[in-house]
Parts: structure tokens; C-alpha cells; sequence
């Protein structure tokens, strides 16, 4: 089948058009007007990831995060990181990127959280367009901060957490919870706006983490790679259409790890 069949039924669940301005989605590099016999799901694209692609014979790849997120001045093998655009294109693998839109869409990344982490009552907090929005917010059992950070690092299978807190208030409890995948902390006086009692996002800023506390909202930062739970639940999603509709494809998510990040 073509791959732009695969790709026409995923954007029937998350339309690229809900990516927020600026963002990098849809098909980045290579054709979708080709038959395929394999497709792969990926949080990021890295020179392990496209060696497990050239490997397994995979014919595209539906990454969370763009393989191109910088201009290119040059496409030079000697340049490691050019190297990873050129095998991608000497292999014939298409790159299909959703990256915003996934975590906008109604059912999607930021829901995904949710649920593994019992938020109910949810809404986001970020409007992006009309009817749409960015970050979730909603409410769990009452519960220390401690506590929440702890069911965290369970749930997302982390060999720590940051927490955004002066000490003492580790102990304070909490009940209304933001949550945004990636880079979210951008995004926390709306979080603050809504009622948080506590926001969960990565890559949180030294100075953007003082600013939080003197505004009276606390975090957790359980870094930018529990996104990886994107390549399940697609992977899951696509299997089932595939069933479903007889595609007759195998689907597999990587399974290599891009996490950079390792604590001792």
C-alpha cells in the first residue's frame, strides 16, 4: 500500500493543522507516493535510530520530533549529523514528523499523561487555535507534592524527578495538576491562571523555576523523554487501523532509547 494511505488515516485522527505556528510537522524528508511494507514509530530520530530503521528494511517513520529542527548550510557524510539526513535518503526511508499536533489533539499525548496519571476533569490550558489548546489541567486525589512526584517517576519508569519546591514544601499537598509534554514551562502563568496547584513539564529553566515559587506554583520536572510514550500509543493506534483495514504492513515501534539523560 501507499504510505500516503497510512499517512491520510493518521492525519484523519490528528490533523497537522493543529500544529501550533511555527512548528516543524508533516512529512519532513523522502516521498509518500511509494508502496511500503514496514513502518516504524519513534519519539526521536538519532544515528541509532536510523541504523534500527536501515536494519529492520522500514520504509517510513512517523517521529514525534522533527530530524530537521535547524536550517542545513550543507549535506556533507563527514558531518555526523548530515550523515543521519543522508542515510534516511540513500535508504529510501520517509520521515513523516507530528509533533505539536499530537499534543494538542483531543485524545492525544497530553491526555495519554492524564490518564496514566488519574488526572480527571481535564481541559487545556493553552489556547492554540479556536476550540483547541495546548497543556491539560485537571484534578486528582488530594496528595502531597511528594507524593504525586513519586507516582511520577512510577509511572513513567524514571530514575528521578525534579522537583520545583523550596524544601518544606515537599509536604504540601495538592490537587489541582497542569501537565505539558516537551519544553512546557513557557506555558506556566496560563497553568497558574487555571488554578494549578502543580505543574508537570520538562526542561525547566533555573530562573524559570524560581519565578514559579514566587508566584506560589510548584513542578515537576520528569524530563523531556517521557514524550517516549508516543511510540506506543501510536504504534497501538496504527496496528489497530492496519487491522481494521486489512493494510497488510508491519508496524513496530523503535526501541531504541534517545534519552541523553542519565542520573546517578
Amino acid at each position: 500500500m501507499l504510505a500516503s494511505k497510512v499517512i491520510e488515516r493518521y492525519q484523519a485522527f490528528c490533523p497537522s493543522s493543529l500544529s501550533m505556528e511555527d512548528d516543524v510537522s508533516g512529512l519532513q524528508i523522502g516521498t509518500l507516493n511509494k508502496d511500503i511494507q514496514k513502518v516504524m514509530v519513534a519519539l526521536d530520530i538519532r544515528e541509532t535510530t536510523v541504523a534500527e530503521a536501515i536494519d529492520k528494511n522500514i520504509d517510513l517513520i512517523i517521529v514525534k520530533h522533527a530530524p530537521i529542527f535547524r536550517p542545513i548550510s550543507h549535506l556533507v557524510a563527514d558531518d555526523l549529523q548530515a550523515k543521519i539526513y543522508l542515510d534516511l535518503i540513500k535508504h529510501d526511508i520517509a520521515v513523516y514528523v507530528s509533533h505539536t499536533d499530537i499534543d494538542v489533539v483531543e485524545g492525544g499525548l497530553n491526555d495519554w499523561f492524564c490518564e496514566l496519571l488519574d488526572i480527571k476533569d481535564t481541559t487545556y490550558f493553552h489556547e492554540t487555535q479556536a476550540g483547541h489548546g495546548i497543556g491539560r489541567i485537571g484534578v486528582v486525589q488530594e496528595q502531597t507534592l511528594e507524593e504525586l512526584a513519586l507516582k511520577v517517576k512510577q509511572v513513567f519508569d524514571l530514575d528521578a524527578v525534579r522537583l520545583v519546591t523550596y524544601g518544606h514544601q515537599a509536604q504540601q499537598y495538592v490537587e489541582r495538576v497542569a501537565i505539558c509534554g516537551g519544553t512546557g514551562s513557557r506555558f506556566y502563568k496560563e497553568a497558574l491562571e487555571k488554578g494549578a496547584d502543580v505543574y508537570i513539564t520538562g526542561d525547566i529553566y533555573y530562573h524559570t523555576a524560581q519565578e514559579m515559587l514566587t508566584q506560589g506554583l510548584l513542578a515537576i520536572d520528569p524530563g523531556h523523554h517521557i514524550e517516549v510514550l508516543f511510540v506506543e500509543k501510536v504504534t497501538q493506534k496504527i496496528k489497530e487501523w492496519a487491522a481494521k483495514e486489512n493494510w497488510g504492513i508491519t508496524i513496530e515501534g523503535s526501541t531504541v532509547s534517545t534519552n541523553p539523560f542519565r542520573h546517578l
